[in-house]
């Protein structure tokens, strides 16, 4: 068996060894070497050719976003980024994933040793993960951020409809930028929108604030009760599960901390779940990038419940698992890329009309 080779850019000596150890534990992997900046990476990617990098994302000598745009740009590879559980290294991180990081595993705060070990099947499955996803090519930070302005869609043709139906999104690997490219495109007035991105608590904060300074609609964490309205999205926090709930004739939000579903807190399958018996017809489910099978027997279900559902293309996906699980099952009516996604929904919404099941 070919080992997965792995090369580890930290600055921190003890991140070093540590993530050595535990990519070295594993039978398919190996850690092939280590640099304390990117410098000294440079010349050891040249020699050693490795398959999967892990960058952290704050280090001296060389900027690690100016290293990754430039390794994205001249010789594409997969990169883990390892993240800092801060709000600088939130943001450090999300411009990384924009270009072109396939994932990022976060230090814990407190006793690295043993939390890192801790998180050691974590960070094994992203390499995993990080060898075969498609990688994207290099995206410039400033157009990204002024984007929102060209790109916005048409408002729905029929109000009613935009008042009367949700959209309901569960991502993973990759949806980071999924989820924004998607995002971007709604008009002011969309249906209201309820998101679940597999992500650490910690992040799921910072990437609302994100998302809301780059759309024309308001996108904020949900903190559980808040009424879902037209050009408003709500994501999951990380500690959390989201669900759609009714109070009277409005839909509202709510948050559970029970156990991991499909081994996630927050899950796609009870995001989606909640809408099919909440919303049933009046849903629309999207399934984007994403490892593993979490939100396909939850797609299933709200596709029974009458809802419509789309997944992502596989050629516009960093990884197929997530929406492949969901239209094996299935529950999905439409396969788009991610590039003509909103506005297939937002078709599909208008000229679904007023017939819903609304109270």
């Amino acid at each position: 068996m070919n080992k997965t080779r792995v090369l580890i850019i930290d600055d921190s000596a003890l991140i070093r060894r540590l993530l050595s150890e535990v990519i070295n534990s594993q039978p398919d992997m190996e850690a092939i070497g280590s640099a304390p900046d990117p410098l000294v990476a440079r010349e050891m990617i040249r020699e050693m050719n490795p398959d999967v990098l892990t960058l952290d994302v704050e280090m001296p000598k060389m900027d690690g976003l100016d290293f990754l745009e430039k390794l994205m740009r001249l010789r594409p590879m997969p990169v883990v980024m390892v993240s800092t559980l801060t709000e600088s290294g939130s943001d450090i991180t999300f411009r990384a994933l924009e270009l072109g990081a396939v994932d990022f595993v976060s230090k814990p705060k407190i006793d690295i040793a043993a939390g890192l070990k801790e998180y050691g099947s974590e960070i094994a499955n992203k390499i995993r993960i990080a060898k075969s996803a498609r990688l994207k090519k290099s995206v410039n930070i400033s157009v990204t951020k002024s984007a929102s302005a060209d790109v916005v869609l048409p408002s729905v043709s029929n109000r009613i409809a935009s008042t009367e139906k949700l959209i309901i999104v569960g991502a993973s690997t990759g949806g980071t930028e999924a989820i924004k490219d998607f995002l971007i495109r709604m008009p002011p007035d969309s249906p209201g929108i309820l998101i679940t991105q597999h992500m650490p608590e910690g992040f799921t904060k910072s990437f609302a604030n994100r998302l809301n300074t780059l759309c024309k609609i308001s996108v904020i964490e949900a903190q559980g009760g808040e009424r879902v309205l037209p050009g408003h999205a709500f994501i999951a926090p990380g500690h959390s599960h989201l669900l759609l709930k009714r109070s009277g004739a409005n839909y509202m939000t709510e948050l559970n901390h029970g156990e991991p579903v499909c081994r996630h807190r927050p899950s796609v399958d009870v995001l989606f779940r909640s809408a099919a018996n909440c919303a049933g017809k009046n849903a629309i489910g999207v399934i984007l990038t994403g490892m593993g099978k979490d939100g396909a027997a939850g797609m299933l279900e709200m596709h029974k419940a009458g809802s419509y559902n789309f997944a992502q293309d596989e050629s516009s996906c960093v990884v197929f698992g997530m929406p492949k699980e969901a239209i094996a099952a299935g529950g999905v009516n439409e396969i788009v890329p991610l590039k003509d996604m909103a506005r297939c929904v937002l078709s599909k919404i208008s000229s679904m009309g007023s017939h819903g099941n609304r109270v």
